[in-house]
């Protein structure tokens, strides 16, 4: 089931006003097979989607969360990685060893920041 775009912008929103004061720092890579997932299957659930760190699995509780995610800076020698947009995604799978607390799809990390960086540093929040 799709979330309805006014919906989207409208958490969207919210989650940016409240990020800066209840925002978590990590990292976050890219991936880019999106099924099978340890969520959902044989499923597919789109592309605005992220997986899960061993740290934030907690045996699959996290599956079906949303996040807002921004890109706060560099973790390598790439400059001035971010684009100063945010992104909501949906957890959808785990990154077992992935190198990073989320691990965005293909389609979300370049909106967020400059591909060539592969590892960025991130502020996430539930939403």
């Amino acid at each position: 089931m799709a979330i309805p775009k006014n919906i989207i912008l409208i958490i969207v929103f919210v989650a940016t006003l409240f990020s800066i004061a209840l925002a978590t720092p990590g990292t976050a890579t890219f991936y880019t097979n999106y099924v099978p997932s340890a969520c959902y299957g044989s499923t597919p659930q789109g592309s605005i989607i992220a997986a899960a760190s061993d740290f934030l699995w907690d045996d699959g509780k996290i599956c079906g969360k949303i996040f807002n995610v921004t890109c706060t800076g560099p973790t390598n020698p790439v400059p001035h990685p971010c684009t100063g947009k945010s992104m909501v995604v949906k957890i959808v799978d785990h990154c077992p060893g992935c190198g990073g607390t989320l691990d965005l799809s293909k389609e979300v990390f370049p909106t967020i920041a400059n591909p060539i960086a592969g590892v960025i540093k991130i502020d996430y929040v539930q939403i």
